[in-house]
């Protein structure tokens, strides 16, 4: 059995177990243990100094930390985590023996959490500059993992329709959006993504409108025109969106791809990497004031203001808001060719001169009754 199998724990728990076996160590520095796997060439010493505390949400109040061992020169590079009174390698804590894991499910457990933090935050670090990376989730943030032969591949967390947009003001999201998308590099181009914005889809049924964080990456701006091309029935629900989602703030993804408002690089194909620009150069975070600084540059999507058309934190609780009607405009425009596919109806000479008469006499501003006096005395004088 693997982590995420056994008996479940809270974060209070975890982050207890955490700090009483890194005080324990520091008590007796030389209880000579050591760690090693099939994979390394070398032992490590589990020794303070190899160890550090991993922050695993964006909310650090209360605290949950996990511990990390690291090589002795290299602290950005994870070997194994201290979960349930033992070390467990890394690539451990991101399988399952369990058979009813599946294809995407729900995350409701701490270790299923403790997945998405891996997989965003060390498992799928940037290795390119033109990459991007996450930063931490909320505590309560919904999200789904993917699972494939027992191995976790990727996520995707979603902001539901009436949910703050952050933690500071009132503003609540107008619509489901899909926030964060993550397919491990080793597990790309096999179709992932397209299942995930399917599921994604089929959860939200009852909408009209789904969202998707912007800005767009130019991955996900492929998977998605190849996800729209299959699904045609979807290309008017997806919006890319800023929050909280109102119609100022949406474009529809696939006008605007037809549009070439999206690059050429965009609409190639591509590897699935986030949806949400993130800070490519972001640290490794641990529980540290300096790397968990939720003001610095590139904040999480759920933490952006922009734009206006938010509602009031007063209406979350209500089970459905009414959908603003779409902008006339937007319908004109993912119609546009078939407008321009129409053959002009030409009118003949004579009907077209009684067109022009119609128009006039419509046009024409209602005169003054002294106007109407004039023109009668005209009339007679002729």
């Amino acid at each position: 059995m693997y982590p995420v199998d056994l008996p479940s724990v809270d974060d209070t728990e975890l982050t207890l177990a955490s700090e009483n076996y890194l005080t324990s160590l520091k008590a007796t520095p030389s209880s000579n243990e050591w760690f090693g796997s099939v994979l390394m060439t070398k032992k490590i010493a589990i020794t303070p100094a190899n160890i550090s505390q991993l922050q695993l949400f964006e909310d650090d109040h209360p605290a949950c930390t996990v511990l990390a061992l690291h090589p002795p020169h290299d602290q950005t590079q994870v070997l194994a985590l201290y979960l349930h009174k033992k070390w467990w390698e890394l690539d451990d804590v991101l399988q399952t023996s369990s058979k009813s894991r599946s294809g995407l499910q729900p995350v409701q457990s701490i270790m299923e959490r403790l997945i998405v933090f891996l997989l965003s935050q060390v498992v799928e670090r940037p290795q390119s500059h033109g990459e991007v990376s996450f930063f931490l989730h909320p505590r309560r943030e919904n999200c789904k993992v993917l699972w494939k032969d027992g191995q976790a591949v990727g996520f995707y967390s979603v902001k539901h329709k009436g949910g703050l947009c952050d933690s500071w003001s009132s503003r609540c999201y107008l619509l489901p959006v899909l926030d964060t998308v993550l397919v491990r590099r080793s597990c790309r181009r096999r179709g992932f993504g397209l299942q995930i914005l399917h599921d994604f889809c089929s959860s939200f049924s009852s909408e009209d409108f789904l969202g998707v964080s912007s800005p767009l990456s130019s991955s996900m701006v492929a998977v998605i025109r190849k996800f729209l091309q299959k699904h045609e029935e979807h290309r008017e629900r997806l919006y890319e969106v800023e929050a909280p989602g109102g119609w100022t703030q949406r474009r529809n993804i696939w006008l605007n791809i037809q549009l070439g408002h999206y690059t050429s690089e965009q609409t190639g194909g591509a590897v699935l990497t986030p949806v949400s620009t993130r800070n490519s150069n972001a640290p490794l975070v641990r529980a540290s004031a300096q790397f968990c600084d939720v003001n610095q540059e590139g904040s999480s999507q759920s933490s952006e203001i922009s734009g206006t058309g938010c509602c009031s934190a007063a209406h979350a609780d209500v089970p459905d808001f009414k959908t603003p009607s779409r902008p006339q405009h937007v319908e004109e425009s993912l119609k546009w060719k078939d407008a321009s596919s129409r053959k002009p109806n030409i009118k003949s000479s004579e009907e077209m001169q009684k067109w022009f008469k119609r128009a006039r006499r419509t046009s024409m501003p209602e005169e003054h009754p002294c106007q109407k006096n004039i023109h009668q005395q005209v009339k007679t004088q002729t």
